[in-house]
């Protein structure tokens, strides 16, 4: 997945030191040899501020429907810079310069890939490398950082000097591996003319002297490249801000902001989308051709963005590391998998439905509350809330059977034989519906002195009245003095507390 490449020079300006009639009119002279070097009678010109003639961009305009505009700087110059800056980052490719002036002694190509904060050498220039730099020449030591090829004197015009970003050893690696990125990305791009020479061509005429070429002129600078986008685009569109500058001839401009594929985004396609960060962001592999596209977070629809997490993804095995940020819809998790404490899934609606999480509905009162805080849960599955002892119900909101007192500490168990009033603790289910077959003798009766008395245990009248928080039913059984048999049933209607005693039953047993 490659973009289209171009002339980086085109649609941006070219920075020089100089420029020739840029402060007072100035008179220059070129020629050319012919094939025997001889050189040809020369041409003069006038180069002012009000025609100027040869600015910087004539060596970026078209090289097919402009081809005899060059730049040129001012008289007398020996050192003198070119610098092209690009509004992001691209691959370089090549360089390509056409002089129309004798090409330098010397010079060096510099680039930058942190927009012009850092310089680092690609290529020094010179007849003489040892002598101009102490470095060997590529001529005689393969892969050295100088050259001699490209600084002869001739041709006086029109002499080419070539650059290739990557020799051919290198040709065949990965073209988005960091070594290769490390040597094709760049952000500026500079030559440095350190060096002046004429053209020694010969002249017939014995008395000629042909004039001295005191500066530089350059017909084209092409800088060949593409956006830089990782493998994963193919097309590029203008980086926000950036005006390409008009140039005759000029209606192609590569630029820098790349329409990203493979889930990828950035730029430079450099990082993963915001839902696609479930695997290690990856360049494409320019070699096997493979994508490496970013893999989507399963997130359920609740979460439009995901980060990666190293441990995660080292715990899983290599199989998922994206972690959902910000879980809508009342969810939480990794995948924003389940509810958010205080909230239960609706089994009836798909998980990725928005309104899957319910809000419990526990009763403040009565439910469990979580840990360290003052909120109600319920179970995430189905609603049910944890409740308080003795409290029951799927909200929480009512006394277990045989529990009473519904409040902040739960319920209390009945002190009943069987249930009780939920609100009051009042048996409402007790013995009293099992009959009583116990004789116990009366408490109290007007008796003659020749009758028998009864002999009881005075133990036996309170036992059925110390058992408090009851509603009782007292069946005593008399037996009278002639054998006669009368059954009595007294019934106690309110709770009998502690302590207290029926007034009648009292009054038996004192006479007694």
């Amino acid at each position: 997945c490659n973009p289209q490449m171009g002339n980086l020079g085109h649609g941006r300006k070219l920075w020089t030191d100089t420029t020739c009639g840029y402060n007072s009119t100035e008179l220059y002279c070129s020629y050319s040899e012919n094939a025997d070097l001889l050189c040809k009678q020369p041409k003069c010109s006038k180069c002012n501020s009000i025609h100027l003639a040869h600015p910087p961009s004539a060596m970026v305009d078209s090289s097919f429907r402009l081809p005899h505009t060059w730049w040129q700087s001012a008289q007398g110059i020996q050192r003198e810079k070119i610098q092209l800056n690009l509004e992001a980052e691209f691959y370089f490719t090549h360089l390509i310069m056409i002089f129309k002036s004798p090409r330098p002694a010397a010079m060096v190509l510099e680039r930058s890939q942190d927009f012009g904060k850092t310089w680092k050498p690609y290529k020094y220039f010179s007849i003489n490398c040892s002598a101009a730099f102490g470095l060997d020449d590529d001529v005689t030591k393969k892969e050295a950082l100088c050259t001699s090829r490209y600084s002869s004197h001739f041709p006086c015009t029109g002499g080419e000097v070539i650059y290739r970003a990557l020799s051919p050893p290198n040709s065949a690696d990965d073209p988005y591996s960091l070594k290769i990125q490390a040597q094709l990305k760049i952000t500026n791009l500079r030559v440095q003319l350190l060096k002046r020479q004429s053209c020694p061509c010969h002249s017939n005429d014995l008395n000629a002297n042909p004039p001295q070429l005191t500066y530089y002129a350059i017909y084209d600078f092409i800088v060949k490249g593409s956006c830089f986008c990782n493998g994963h685009a193919d097309r590029c569109a203008p980086l926000k801000g950036f005006r390409p500058v008009k140039a005759a001839g000029i209606f192609h401009v590569i630029h820098g902001r790349c329409i990203c594929k493979h889930n990828t985004a950035g730029t430079h396609c450099q990082h993963c989308a915001p839902l696609y960060n479930d695997q290690p962001w990856l360049a494409a592999n320019g070699r096997t051709g493979a994508p490496n596209g970013c893999k989507s977070c399963k997130c359920n629809e609740h979460s439009d963005t995901c980060h990666f997490d190293m441990d995660t993804w080292l715990a899983s095995g290599n199989q998922s590391g994206g972690i959902c940020d910000n879980c809508q819809h009342n969810t939480e998790g990794q995948h924003c998998e389940r509810c958010k404490p205080g909230y239960y899934r609706d089994l009836r609606k798909s998980f990725s439905a928005p309104d899957i999480c319910k809000l419990c509905s526990c009763n403040p009162i009565g439910s469990a509350m979580l840990p360290f805080s003052n909120s109600t849960f319920c179970d995430p599955s189905n609603g049910d809330c944890p409740c308080k002892p003795g409290v029951a119900g799927p909200q929480c909101d009512q006394c277990m059977v045989g529990y009473w007192g519904f409040g902040h500490y739960g319920c209390q168990p009945c002190d009943c034989a069987g249930s009780c009033d939920s609100i009051n603790g009042d048996c409402i289910n007790s013995n009293a519906d099992i009959e009583w077959y116990h004789e116990i003798p009366g408490l109290y009766a007007v008796r003659n002195k020749s009758e028998v008395a009864w002999e009881w245990d005075e133990e036996q009248g309170y036992s059925a009245l110390r058992h408090s928080g009851k509603n009782v039913f007292i069946g005593l059984l008399v037996r009278e003095t002639q054998g006669a048999v009368m059954a009595r049933e007294l019934r106690a209607a309110s709770s009998i507390k502690k302590g207290y005693t029926v007034p009648w039953l009292q009054d038996g047993i004192q006479h007694h």
